[in-house]
Formats: structure tokens, sequence, C-alpha cells
């Protein structure tokens, strides 16, 4: 009787062979490869033969080139390295453990290489008893609900979502690097969700300090890295930095803040000849031309930085904004006329909060908060609540290569800067409902993504954390549950218009 190690052998040499093609079942077992009919390499096998829920596992590769920076993952989790062994015939084989999922079902084993630079996948094996092999879950109905940080178990009642995760160039702990990130990404993805990844470059400084070229060389080798990377192909969305017009985003160099050039030269290569391919654009686009590559979000209402171009409401952050984005359309225009295509972006990420506790609110119903005009006198009449958005829209559709693109609110909820107050003390009850209704009519704005759902372990941001609700975060909470599950309450009325913003 043959043993199990020889019968999986067997099946991972047939299933090489025909590369690219479901096999019918052999031995009560389904096996998928893709790539390169011409190798029938690697041989990926498994012990025990049928681990049960939970249990431990052991998976051997042998091959014939002897790859390094290896990594083998097991349903999208990263197995632990055992040992590697020249087998003295050409051949070379890497042991790994892992653990059979906890709720059981077929197992995915992914072998990959080069995972320095983005890992390369060689060889990939799905093995489950023919009952178990299934196709991966239908997508749900489309819902512009999102959250930054989701918590992995969080129930999205079958709705097609979005997440928003991050990853640093310099992680401050692994949590925050690319392997636990694919791992996340994975889980997403197979829910059915879309991810949009936040790229910084340091804890406290969101894009590589300006005029710093060796920073800068860091920054573009890691996105090349990430857009080349087998393991997060499922990635909807990049986008470079947040809040990087903040004195906070540029915490390691206060002296060199990053100023709207300098992030146009970083993301598209504004300022440096049109045939020069050293950007973010460029050098992700190069390895990966389906990759999506959004600009950050300025954070809106800080007066760190403004712009040489005012926008017609001329404060800081709409003109730091204004500038930006002229920048960024003169750079892809310059490309263009060079015959560089593609040289812009795939749309905006945008920070909107709202100020249910805007004096102009005051008599009216705070949580209809995200339906009024709330020009602020002071600030020349500049939107101070949830309608900035419409200021962002105005700025981006004002430029004929970003004119239409699709923006995606990556992080609201009732915070703001200049007051300080967190949602956890003034969320009122109603206001994300209102948010969602607003936004599910503006056919430009893609997501509404809460911030934040959960971090495990961190308390930084618990007055925000919608999983453990502290305080009226309970509304928030119950109201972003009955809206996935189509639970809809009526949103607040809205009031009278106050007038002075578009």
């Amino acid at each position: 009787m043959r043993t199990w190690w020889t019968r999986v052998g067997l099946i991972g040499l047939i299933g090489l062979v025909l590369i690219g093609y479901w096999l019918l079942p052999i031995s009560g077992r389904l096996v998928y490869i893709p790539g390169d009919a011409a190798f029938a390499w690697p041989q990926i096998l498994l012990s025990p033969a049928s681990p049960r829920a939970g249990e431990s596992l052991t998976v051997s590769v042998t091959d014939v080139v002897p790859w390094s920076y290896v990594q083998l993952t097991v349903n999208g989790r990263a197995a632990t390295f055992v040992t590697w062994r020249n087998n003295g015939n050409g051949t070379w084989t890497w042991v790994w453990t892992g653990r059979a999922p906890e709720g059981g079902g077929p197992l995915t084993l992914a072998f990959y290489h080069d995972c320095n630079t983005g890992c390369t996948l060689r060889g990939i094996v799905t093995v489950g008893t023919s009952s178990t092999v299934t196709s991966p879950p239908s997508p749900g109905m489309e819902t512009k609900l999102c959250l930054v940080f989701a918590r992995l178990d969080r129930d999205w009642h079958g709705r097609r979502g979005w997440v928003v995760d991050l990853t640093y160039v310099h992680p401050p702990d692994p949590y925050w690097g690319i392997d636990a990130l694919a791992e996340r990404v994975h889980h997403y993805h197979s829910q059915g969700l879309r991810v949009l990844v936040r790229v910084d470059y340091a804890k406290g400084q969101s894009i590589p300090p300006a005029g710093d070229n060796v920073a800068l060389t860091e920054y573009l080798d890691d996105l090349h890295r990430l857009a080349r990377d087998a393991r997060l192909s499922d990635v909807y969305a990049y986008f470079l930095g947040s809040g990087y017009n903040a004195a906070d985003a540029n915490s390691q160099s206060p002296e060199r803040p990053v100023t709207p050039a300098w992030y146009a030269r970083v993301f598209n290569g504004y300022g440096e000849p049109p045939t020069h391919a050293d950007n973010a654009v460029q050098v992700m686009r190069a390895v990966n031309p389906r990759v999506r590559v959004l600009v950050g979000p300025v954070r809106p209402w800080v007066r760190d930085q403004s712009g040489e171009r005012a926008y017609r409401v001329n404060v800081p952050w709409l003109t730091y904004m204004n500038t930006l984005v002229a920048y960024i359309d003169a750079s892809a225009q310059a490309k263009m006329a060079a015959g560089i295509p593609l040289a812009g972006p795939d749309g905006f990420a945008l920070h909107v909060p709202g100020r249910p506790e805007a004096a102009a609110v005051a008599g009216q119903d705070p949580a209809a908060e995200p339906t009024l005009d709330l020009p602020h006198p002071a600030w020349q009449g500049a939107q101070q609540g949830f309608r900035l958005y419409r200021e962002w829209l105005d700025i981006i559709n004002g430029y004929p290569t970003t004119r239409g693109l699709p923006v995606y609110i990556t992080s609201t909820n009732t915070y703001t800067p200049d007051q300080g107050v967190p949602p956890a003390q003034n969320y009122p009850a109603g206001w994300l409902t209102t948010a969602y209704t607003v936004i599910r009519d503006e056919p430009q704005v893609q997501s509404l993504c809460w911030f934040l759902d959960h971090i495990p372990g961190d308390t930084q941001w618990r007055w925000f954390d919608l999983t453990e609700h502290p305080g009226r975060l309970i509304y928030a909470a119950e109201e972003f549950n009955a809206l996935l599950a189509g639970r809809i309450a009526n949103p607040p009325t809205k009031a009278p218009s106050t007038g002075g913003a578009p």
C-alpha cells in the first residue's frame, strides 16, 4: 500500500505537469498548480495525510533551483521555517511546520521565493477531500461602508465592503511589516472585502523627508516590493502617506517637512526630467501594470503648511491640496508629452471628519451635520464639517488629469484636530447613518471608512475604537452593523442650508 508521502508526491507531480488545470479527484483530493508547464517542480509534500482542524503539520518542498528568501504559507498564514538541505542530486529541500485551520476545510500550500524583493509564487497546491475543496465565496452585495484596521472576525453580513490597512518602510514592530500585512490581506480578500493599503515611511514620518534622496530610494524600493509581491496581488489600491501636511507627520525631520512639491516629486516625479522614472507611480507600475496608486489624504484644518497656488478659499489645508494636485497634474501632462502615458494617479484618498459640535449646528440635530453647509467665518467661508469633501472634490476636478477620478474617504469620525474631542465623547446617535446616506449618493466617492475598528493590544486609539465602543461609540457601532445588515434607520431630516460653500 502506498504511503501518504508517495501519494501526495505523485499528485503534486501530476498537478505540476498539467499546470493551470483542475485535476479530477485522485485518492479523494484535488490539486491545482499555476505557472509554466515547462517545469515539473517544485514537489510539495504534506504530513500528516489528513490533518485535523488545528493540528500541527509539516510541509516539505523540493525543487531544482536553490532559491533564497523562501516562504511557505498555509491558507495565507506564514509557516515556521525549520531547515533546508542540499540533496546532492541537483535538488534542494526546505521544511516548514504550520497548523491546519481551526475551522477545518481544504489546505492551500503556497511556496514563494525571493521574498526580500517581493515574493514570487513558485508553486501552489490545494489539498482537501472532494467534498471540501470549494470555489472562492461569491462577492456579496456592494457597500461603500469601510473600516480602518477592521477586526478579522467582524461579521460583514455578506456585504462586499472596504478595509484600510497600513504598512511602513521601517515598521515599528512586525505587526506593521509586509508579512503580517499579507496575512491580513489574504483574510480580508477571502471574506470578499476590498483592501486599501496605506504606505508610510516610518512611524511619525508619513512620507520621506523633503530632499532626502536616500530615504526616497528606500521608500521606492518598498513600493516596488509591495507591487510585485504575489501575496498582495489582491490589494485593491495603495495610497501614499496620510496627513503629511501636518507637523506630527514630519517628526523625524521637522526642518524638512513634506511640501506639495516634494510629495508630487515622490508620487509621480514632479520637478524632475519627464524621462526619469524614480517615482512611486512608475516604479510600481513597472512591475505590476494593474496596480492602483492613490494620492494620500491631506489633513484638514491644520495650519502647519500651505502652498504656492491659492485655492479660491485661501486657507492652508485647501491651498496645500490645490498646489499638490496642480503639481501632480503638471507632471502627468509633462510625461504624456514625452510619450510616457499612465503617469497620473488612479484616484485620491481623503480625510473627511465631521464637526457635530460646531457652533453653527446649535439648535439643529447634530446627527444632521453631514448634510449641512458650515462655512467658518474666520476661515474665509471654508467648510468646517463633513461637507469639506465637496471642497476636496472641487480641487481634484479642477485639473485635466485628475478630473473625475474616484475618491475614497479613508478616514472619517467626529474628531477634529483643532477641537480634540474624541468620538467616545461627542458622537451623536445617527451621525454615521446620515454620513453614509450622503456618500451613498455621490458617484465619485467609493468608500466611507470609519477610523477605526480595532488594533489588537493598542490603547492609543481606544476612544475611537468601534469594537470596544466606549462611551457614545456604542451608537456608532450599532449603526454600522445596522447599515451592513440593511436595517437603515431614517437619517435626520436635512436642515436648511446655511449657504456659502460649494
